[in-house]
């Protein structure tokens, strides 16, 4: 893609009430824009990074054997007085009325369509296990929304719900899934300490964040700098010690990426969803449900990814493959020599981001920076027939012919 046809540009300055270093970056080099206050578009570059994120959870909820699915926002009130949250959800529910004078909550979270789908069509133990998961918009009520895409009123959640005919076969798929979330943030760079947590509004026998230390996070956590074992700091006051290896628990700002939940009959029970067993008898359906905030992890990845002058993308996630600048595009055959590595590329299926403006070489490398491609190509006057290839957190470069190039980029 060319730059100039890029929408928005980059931002020369940033709002004075942006603090956290993601809103910040993430607004300046485009990728978001507020629409009001916990309401936040991604823009193309953020969409593409986006579709990224949501390209490596749809796989590991596959190898889950979960199917994909799609609920509805609006939930109507009868379901949610059937688990009597109607009144009690934290944060409290978007509610609003239909003009037959019907009343609906927008959904921030789905147990009970789930588990209204579940009664319906699970009748037996045949019917089990089944994995459900959807990536869909979510409503907060939130009394302070902050840090850009950290904490909204609206974001897209990926929600996996599974049903068991026991408590052992729960527990086995709970474990299976706390193992796919570890994938997910490795394969996003992040390194993720999982801490027993409370379980909130959600409820259930046991729940587990996925945290990932960061100054800017918002929860405390208790973890051991040796084993990794965490706990949420709300649970673990009085621990001074980790219970697995003894050494001394270390105090940590985090941010949490992932939540799962041991629903086990709580919601069967409330809303009658039962099924029979291999006896014949009547009993109710073991339940586990996943969430991740894309959006969340998205700025994330930014906390913890950057330098001071901007993003620093893992590859697996960079709206690009390559960052190509032309830095004299006025010299005829400079700019003809871009054009062809950009062409080549793009034919052997690199995404690629070409820098054609007539700005000067400090406002592109400037931009390049901010919008953190993981890996910057430099054709200009000085290059001759050659493309310096440089990764943006690494000071060290190479020139390369064009065939050099793309076998490089093959190995």
């Amino acid at each position: 893609m060319l730059y100039t046809e890029i929408f928005p540009k980059t931002l020369r300055k940033v709002p004075k009430d942006v603090q956290v270093i993601s809103h910040r970056f993430l607004l300046q080099a485009g990728y978001i824009f507020q629409v009001a206050s916990g309401i936040w578009a991604l823009l193309p570059l953020g969409w593409r990074v986006y579709k990224k994120l949501e390209k490596i959870i749809r796989e590991e909820m596959e190898k889950l054997n979960a199917q994909e699915l799609l609920l509805p926002s609006l939930v109507p009130k009868e379901l949610w007085q059937e688990t009597k949250r109607w009144e009690t959800m934290d944060p409290p529910l978007f509610k609003l009325k239909d003009r037959h004078e019907k009343w609906y909550g927008l959904g921030s979270t789905h147990e009970e369509i789930i588990t209204d789908l579940a009664r319906r069509f699970i009748k037996s133990y045949n019917d089990l296990p089944l994995a459900l998961f959807q990536i869909q918009d979510k409503f907060r009520n939130e009394m302070r929304p902050t840090g850009g895409l950290l904490r909204t009123k609206e974001f897209i959640m990926k929600d996996l719900y599974s049903f068991h005919c026991s408590e052992e076969d729960l527990d086995r798929y709970y474990k299976k899934v706390a193992q796919a979330y570890k994938r997910i943030c490795k394969k996003c760079n992040l390194k993720v300490i999982v801490v027993e947590a409370l379980s909130g509004s959600i409820g259930g026998t046991a729940s587990h964040e996925f945290m990932v230390l960061a100054e800017s996070g918002e929860d405390k956590i208790l973890y051991c700098p040796k084993c990794k074992w965490g706990i949420n700091i709300e649970m673990g006051k009085k621990i001074n010690s980790c219970p697995k290896c003894k050494t001394k628990l270390k105090i940590g700002h985090s941010i949490e990426v992932g939540h799962i939940f041991k629903l086990g009959i709580k919601y069967s029970k409330e809303m009658n969803a039962y099924f029979m067993d291999r006896d014949g008898k009547r009993k109710p359906i073991f339940m586990g449900c996943y969430g991740i905030g894309l959006p969340r992890l998205l700025a994330t990845i930014v906390e913890v990814n950057h330098d001071n002058l901007g993003i620093i993308w893992p590859k697996t996630v960079s709206p690009f493959d390559f960052h190509l600048i032309n830095l004299n595009p006025k010299d005829k055959k400079v700019n003809n020599f871009a054009r062809k590595v950009y062409n080549k590329l793009e034919k052997k299926g690199f995404d690629v981001l070409y820098d054609d403006r007539n700005e000067s070489p400090g406002v592109k490398l400037k931009d390049a920076d901010l919008i953190g491609i993981p890996i910057r190509l430099l054709i200009s006057k000085r290059t001759k027939k050659k493309i310096e290839y440089k990764k943006r957190k690494e000071k060290k470069s190479k020139l390369l012919t064009i065939n050099q190039l793309v076998n490089y980029l093959k190995k």
